[in-house]
C-alpha cells in the first residue's frame, strides 16, 4: 500500500507524533495534498528552530525554509522560536503580522544589541506586536555577560511596550556581577507586564521587582543564584497586593532566610506560592510546619496551594538545642491541616551539623538535593538531578539501592561524603541508574568512586 492511499484521518494521526518542522519541510510543495495536510493551521502556529548542531545539511534546511515554506505561511504564524544564527535568516526576511510570542536563544550578549539599535525588526516587533516575549543567553564568558547583561533588561523593557509576559534566562550567574538593577534601576519599569520568569544573581533583584515598578505583575518566577543580605537602599514596605502566584528557587546555601520572610509577608492575596531553598541556621532549629504557618503562611489569608521543598542545614556547636526527631516535623504539619508532607530528618547524634528536609507531595520538584543517610525512600517520578551529602556517616551500598528506587529517572547524580564505606561485602544484586548521564564524584571517597565505576556493584549506562 502506497502512503497515498491512506485517508487523511490516518495521515493527520502520524503526522501529529512528528515535529511540526520536520512536516512542513519534508511535505509542502510535495503534492497538492501533502501541502493541505501540512499546512493546516495546528503546525504552522508555533514553530521551534532550535537545533543541536550547524551543519552544511542543517544550512540547506534553513536555505529551503526562508526561500519556499516561509513565504507561504508567514502570515499564520503565532509563536516563533530562534537561535542566534538563524535571526537574520528566518525573522527578517518576511513579514509576522500575526506573530504575539517571540522566544530568541543567544550565545553571546553583545549580539544582541545589534538588533536593538536603530529601526531595527525585532525593536518595531517589541514595541508593537509581540506581548510574549522569553531570552536566554547561554554566554560563554563572565566577561561579556559582565559588560552587557546588566543594560540588556532594561532596553528590552524601554521597547516592549506591548510586553505582558517576559522571561529573561542566563546560563552564566555569579552573585559578584554587576545586579540587573542597580546600574539601571529607574529604566527598568513596565505597565504593562503581568507575568516575569527570571534568573538573577542577587537578593537586591529580587527585592527591585518587587518593588512596585511592574505594578501590573500577578506571576513572578524566580531564581537566585545566591541570597545574600540586601546592599542597596530599595523600598521593602509595599504590600504586593496584586501578586497571585510567586515561586523563588535558589539552589545554593544561604544564611540570609530571615531577609525573605518579610518579603512573604507583603504578599498579602497571594493565592499559589512555590518555594525552593536551602537554608543555613546557626543556634537554631528546622524549619518546620510551626515556623512556616506562623512566620509566613498567616500573612497570606487567600493562599490555596503551597509548593516547597526546603532544606535545613544547622550548626549548633557549644548549643543545647535539641532538634525535633523527624515524628515531630510531619505532626508540626498535619496539626495545621497541611497537604501531605514528605520529611527526613538528622537526629540528635549529629552534634555539629545536622539537615531536615521537608517538601510538599506529590513532588513538583527536578532537582532532589541535601539526600542524607535519613533519608528512607519513596517514589520520585519527576527528579532528574539528585545531590547526596553526609558529613559524618558513610553511604553504605543499601543506601544506593535506595536512590536507585526512588528516582528512576535520574540522569545527574552528585555524590558529597568523604567518609569510607564501612561494609564492603556486597549483595549479588546490581544496582542500576538506566537514564543516568552526569556523575560527580568530585567530593567523594574513593570508595564511591571505586563502587561505581569497577561496574562489579553498580551498573551505568
Amino acid at each position: 500500500m502506497n502512503i497515498l492511499d491512506l485517508p487523511d484521518e490516518i495521515l493527520l494521526c502520524i503526522l501529529n507524533k512528528l515535529n511540526n518542522i520536520d512536516i512542513l519541510y519534508s511535505l509542502v510543495n510535495v503534492n497538492q495534498r501533502f501541502d493541505r495536510l501540512a499546512l493546516d493551521s495546528i503546525y504552522i502556529r508555533d514553530l521551534d528552530f532550535t537545533v543541536n548542531d550547524i551543519s552544511e545539511e542543517c544550512h540547506q534546511f534553513f536555505d529551503r525554509f526562508s526561500t519556499s515554506i516561509l513565504p507561504r505561511i508567514h502570515h499564520q504564524i503565532k509563536k516563533l522560536t530562534l537561535e542566534q544564527f538563524l535571526i537574520e535568516r528566518l525573522l527578517y526576511i518576511v513579514d509576522y503580522p500575526q506573530l504575539y510570542s517571540l522566544s530568541l536563544v543567544f550565545s553571546q550578549p553583545e549580539t544582541i544589541f545589534k538588533y536593538l539599535i536603530g529601526d531595527t525588526i525585532l525593536i518595531r516587533l517589541l514595541t508593537k506586536q509581540i506581548t510574549h516575549f522569553n531570552l536566554k543567553i547561554n554566554s560563554r564568558t563572565i566577561e561579556s555577560f559582565d559588560r552587557y547583561e546588566p543594560t540588556l533588561f532594561a532596553m528590552i523593557l524601554s521597547f516592549a511596550k506591548c510586553l505582558t509576559d517576559f522571561t529573561f534566562l542566563q546560563s552564566i550567574r555569579d552573585p559578584l556581577i554587576n545586579s540587573i538593577f542597580n546600574l539601571f534601576s529607574t529604566n527598568c519599569v513596565s505597565s504593562t507586564l503581568t507575568k516575569l520568569k527570571i534568573e538573577v544573581n542577587t537578593l537586591d533583584d529580587c527585592l527591585y521587582i518587587l518593588d512596585g515598578r511592574f505594578d501590573c505583575l500577578s506571576t513572578s518566577i524566580i531564581d537566585i543564584e545566591t541570597i545574600g543580605p540586601q546592599l542597596w537602599n530599595i523600598d521593602t514596605t509595599k504590600k504586593i497586593s496584586k501578586l497571585k502566584y510567586f515561586s523563588l528557587t535558589s539552589t545554593s546555601r544561604t544564611s540570609y532566610y530571615h531577609e525573605l520572610v518579610p518579603l512573604f509577608r507583603r504578599m498579602t492575596n497571594l493565592e499559589e506560592l512555590t518555594l525552593f531553598l536551602f537554608v543555613k541556621r546557626i543556634k537554631s532549629t528546622y524549619i518546620d510546619g510551626i515556623h512556616l504557618n506562623d512566620e509566613i503562611l498567616i500573612h497570606m489569608p487567600r493562599l490555596n496551594k503551597f509548593t516547597f521543598s526546603i532544606t535545613t542545614l544547622v550548626c549548633n556547636r557549644n548549643s543545647n538545642i535539641i532538634l525535633p526527631s523527624n515524628d515531630d516535623i510531619q505532626r508540626s504539619f498535619i496539626e495545621r491541616r497541611y497537604q501531605q508532607i514528605g520529611s527526613y530528618a538528622d537526629d540528635n547524634t549529629m552534634k555539629i551539623r545536622a539537615r531536615c528536609h521537608i517538601y510538599s507531595l506529590p513532588y513538583q520538584f527536578d532537582m532532589f538535593h541535601n539526600v542524607t543517610n535519613s533519608f528512607k525512600g519513596a517514589i520520585f517520578d519527576k527528579v532528574r538531578s539528585v545531590i547526596i551529602i553526609d558529613d559524618i556517616r558513610p553511604f553504605e551500598y543499601e543506601f544506593f539501592q535506595i536512590i536507585s528506587q526512588s528516582f528512576p529517572f535520574l540522569q545527574t547524580l552528585s555524590i558529597q561524603n568523604n567518609e569510607p564505606q564501612k561494609y564492603k561485602k556486597y549483595s549479588f544484586k546490581f544496582i542500576t541508574f538506566p537514564h543516568l548521564n552526569v556523575l560527580n564524584l568530585e567530593l567523594a571517597h574513593i570508595d564511591y568512586i571505586e563502587q561505581f565505576l569497577f561496574e562489579r556493584k553498580i551498573h551505568l549506562p
